[in-house]
């Protein structure tokens, strides 16, 4: 994502944002309340129309109008409040518009297959694919989440805030997810106030602040201090980005790697953590 900018009215939620995700990477968004976080993920998902900036997919310029033009390219999006029916099984609640039709009528075995296959390469701990969602705890609804956007093999999954009001046990279920979906090869993009969670299985963290870049960090390089001091303005991150490569390293033939999302090329600015302070 180029120069990303988004207003509504007289309210500037994003100017001039740069963001990108490799695959088989976690991508950290971190940023106080109203730094614009849900806003850029949502422009990536299709919910908002970027006003300004560009956005670039396998190294294409791509236009995402909406949620069906973010699912065709393979960017899958699970929203804090989950979308779960909860009077459905896990079967239903995967499969939900997206029914598998043997014949005339719905292929219950094919899908509880498939199901269980998903779940099981996710190393999921679900007891039952036939029990309602309502009677799961919230690790586990997670779960069932993150699973149902698997179904189409999205090459881009964002994750908005999945570890909020969990429990310990639950928070680390959800993490060990995160990391078998870098483990798969999918691009991670993980939005939380949780910094523990952050620096448990993020490889780079991106912060907003006021609608604006504030620091692109490799977690193995930083503390959680230097990224809350990003996220509250007590450092200018401007000087923290890691080098950007025009054209990112292929990855060796023996861990038989796939297609790389480009970082962006060229020139960055990185806007003073007081711009927008007005």
């Amino acid at each position: 994502m180029h120069g990303i900018g988004k207003h509504f009215g007289a309210v500037k939620a994003l100017t001039d944002v740069d963001f990108w995700v490799n695959e088989g990477e976690v991508v950290a968004l971190i940023g106080d309340n109203g730094a614009g976080k849900s806003t850029l993920v949502k422009v990536l998902a299709g919910v908002h129309a970027p006003d300004a900036g560009s956005i670039e997919f396998d190294g294409e310029v791509v236009q995402i109008d909406s949620p069906a033009d973010a699912q065709d390219l393979g960017i899958a999006t699970v929203f804090q409040d989950l979308a779960l029916c909860d009077n459905l099984d896990v079967v239903a609640n995967l499969w939900l518009g997206r029914e598998l039709i043997a014949g005339n009528r719905l292929d219950e075995v094919g899908m509880e297959e498939r199901t269980w296959t998903l779940l099981r390469e996710l190393a999921a701990k679900i007891p039952s694919v036939r029990i309602p969602v309502a009677s799961l705890s919230g690790g586990q609804r997670q779960t069932v989440a993150i699973a149902r956007s698997l179904i189409g093999e999205p090459r881009v999954i964002i994750l908005d805030e999945p570890t909020a009001a969990l429990g310990v046990a639950q928070t680390a279920e959800v993490l060990n997810l995160i990391e078998r979906l870098r483990e798969r090869g999918h691009g991670v993009i993980l939005i939380s106030h949780n910094m523990a969670d952050v620096m448990a299985v993020a490889d780079r963290v991106v912060v907003l602040r006021l609608g604006r870049n504030n620091g692109v960090y490799n977690v193995v390089d930083v503390t959680s201090e230097t990224l809350i001091a990003a996220i509250t303005g007590a450092v200018d991150g401007a000087g923290s980005r890691p080098p950007v490569r025009r054209h990112p390293p292929k990855p060796p033939a023996e861990a038989g790697g796939g297609t790389i999302i480009p970082m962006p090329s060229g020139p960055r600015r990185m806007a003073d953590a007081n711009d927008g302070d007005a």
